[in-house]
């Protein structure tokens, strides 16, 4: 009978290790999110200064038609 089970037991601890054993603890590390950091435009400062130039130009050139009164 040992002869028997020795052969036996082996036989049931190869079959039975192998899926209990295989890899290891998982371990699930969550990475966090990228920090997004908005640069200032550099040409925040054009779009008001060509407005402000149109409005001077509109300003100083002006209307240059005479206004003729009726009548």
């Amino acid at each position: 009978m040992k002869k028997l089970a020795a052969p036996l037991l082996a036989l049931t601890l190869a079959l039975t290790s192998t899926a209990a054993m295989a890899g290891g603890p998982v371990v699930v590390v969550e990475e966090g999110q990228p920090e997004v950091v908005a640069e200032t435009p550099r040409s925040g400062w054009i779009v008001p200064v060509v407005v402000g130039l149109v409005v001077l130009c509109a300003i100083a050139c002006g209307n240059d038609d005479e206004v003729r009164s009726p009548g």
